[in-house]
């Protein structure tokens, strides 16, 4: 049986990860705390002692040597004490031996009680002196167990926490998961030893740089600051002296596998690596990313940044909640204050504003106004006043589809803008009275008839109407009036013009009519064009 408490005790320790000598001083705890406890022996103090080869076990109760006795649980006189020590003096202290078939089942039970004890605070002074000095390092770790918002982990020897406040808020955690975690500290309390883990600092990130790219860990590349939003973004700035090294490369690593590693480590959190800069203004800059800025004035008496972005980059600027400025500050040390810039429109924008305005004349589309605005044709007025066969050499164009398009444009320069919003919207029925000053193909009706001149302003024309260029107006004596339609052309028109002259400028219908038959369509009824 002694030799089996000595096996017994071997397995203990190495159950429960703490030294065989440990184990064999709870026994001894045990034991001692049994004779105590025993009825028949009545006695405050009491030693046992077990032999570490041959498992034997010796317990013995203590006595104090005095004159008189006051306290019987550990006291007794000289005259009881030299009857088992001779020599006995007062002050000294007797042992006498226990036979353990006087250990009765309360004190087997306290025995029980005391070594289970004993072996709980080994494996935490074990634990202690396994994690003391392992602060800022990674741990691996499993989840056993929940207590309230603290998870509690086991860790290779004993176990650890991770409380609600280290916690990241959108990670969730099941039985049996490994996670890695950040070693914060490692205390003795009052219930043993604390291990306390977090996964939400921004050295936790720091950590998984260090074991991820080698560069970091050799000190090749330094990590200058950390900005964190645990669960959503984090802000990495780094630097090296080696020119040779490009140090955002090292971290991103060959096609994003190391920085890829580290964001399935952290479950999907963002991470913006971003190369640090002495220069205020430049490191701002490049913090502030993946936002475009335009502009920025550093205040080194204030410790601010002044930053100015385009209107189209400010909301990427301030991020979401105001998170990217937030991180910004937080990794620069400085204040940001972001301010959108007042532009021109860009070239960008004007040809999308051309499109858009080309668009909706004769239903050509978005496509074939793309075509319209690279051939040089920018407005309703530049399609008007272009010659057909400009209008037939661009794709998509032929002689129907130039004379709808110049009805349009000539009904949104008569009309402004109130009949462009006409023409872009074919669901809206046409004015029932016709409008003189527009004409659609689509629609076949009987040509207006010129107006009646007198003799003497026919006569006045000493231009003929085929020596006239096109394109240019036939010169007039009588001057035209103040007044003009939408468009600028005056509404008394001369005498009618041969085929083949351009339409007095104050016929806008006879005008629309002559083009249609050159361009081989047939005149159309005055209205709005669809």
């Amino acid at each position: 049986m002694n030799r089996q408490l000595v096996e017994l005790v071997d397995v203990i320790a190495r159950e429960r990860g703490i030294e065989a000598e440990q184990v064999f001083a709870a026994l001894e705890a045990a034991v001692a705390s049994a004779v105590r406890k025993s009825s028949d022996l009545k006695t405050a103090e009491a030693r046992a002692e077990i032999n570490r080869r041959t498992g034997n076990i010796q317990a013995w109760s203590l006595w104090n040597v005095v004159d008189s006795v006051h306290l019987p649980e550990v006291e007794m006189s000289v005259e009881e004490a030299r009857k088992l020590k001779p020599d006995a003096q007062v002050g000294d202290v007797v042992e006498v031996p226990v036979p353990s078939d006087k250990l009765g089942r309360i004190a087997a039970q306290s025995a029980k009680n005391t070594l289970m004890h004993g072996l709980r605070q080994a494996e935490k002074d074990q634990l202690f002196e396994e994690y003391k000095g392992r602060e800022g390092e990674i741990i691996t770790c499993t989840v056993r167990r929940f207590e309230r918002s603290d998870v509690i982990v086991e860790l290779e020897k004993g176990e650890g926490v991770i409380p609600a406040s280290e916690r990241v808020r959108t990670e969730e955690y099941q039985r049996g998961d490994r996670i890695k975690a950040y070693l914060v500290r490692v205390e003795n309390v009052g219930a043993g030893t604390e291990v306390v883990l977090s996964r939400s600092r921004p050295e936790f990130v720091r950590r998984l740089f260090e074991l991820e790219v080698s560069e970091i860990a050799d000190g090749t590349v330094e990590i200058v600051g950390i900005a964190r939003e645990a669960g959503y973004r984090t802000k990495l700035a780094v630097h090296t002296r080696d020119e040779k090294v490009d140090p955002v490369g090292a971290c991103v690593g060959m096609r994003g596998m190391r920085v890829k590693n580290i964001v399935r480590e952290l479950g999907g959190e963002k991470i913006d690596i971003i190369r640090w800069r002495e220069d205020v203004a430049k490191f701002v800059g490049e913090a502030l990313s993946p936002a475009q800025v335009s502009e920025i004035e550093v205040f080194e008496d204030e410790q601010r940044v002044q930053v100015r972005v385009d209107e189209d980059q400010l909301s990427l600027a301030i991020g979401k909640k105001g998170q990217n400025a937030r991180l910004t500050a937080k990794l620069t040390g400085w204040k940001i204050d972001i301010d959108k810039i007042d532009r021109e429109r860009g070239f960008h924008e004007k040809v999308a504003a051309a499109v858009a305005s080309l668009a909706g004349l004769g239903e050509i589309g978005e496509e074939r106004a793309r075509a319209l605005v690279s051939h040089g044709f920018l407005s309703p007025e530049g399609v008007h006043a272009a010659d057909s066969d400009d209008l037939l050499g661009i794709e998509g164009f032929d002689e129907e589809a130039v004379a709808r398009l110049k009805a349009a444009a000539a009904a949104v320069i008569a009309s402004g803008d109130e009949a462009a919003e006409t023409a872009a919207a074919p669901e809206t029925p046409p004015d029932p009275a016709p409008d003189p000053e527009a004409a659609s193909p689509d629609l076949p009706t009987e040509e207006a008839p010129a107006a009646e001149v007198p003799a003497e302003e026919e006569a006045a024309a000493d231009v003929p109407a085929a020596e006239v260029p096109a394109g240019e107006v036939a010169p007039s004596e009588t001057p035209a009036p103040e007044e003009s339609a939408g468009d600028g052309l005056a509404e008394d028109a001369p005498a009618e013009a041969p085929v083949g002259a351009p339409p007095a400028p104050d016929a806008p219908a006879a005008d629309e009519d002559e083009k249609a038959r050159a361009a081989g369509a047939s005149p159309a009824e005055d209205g709005s064009a669809s």
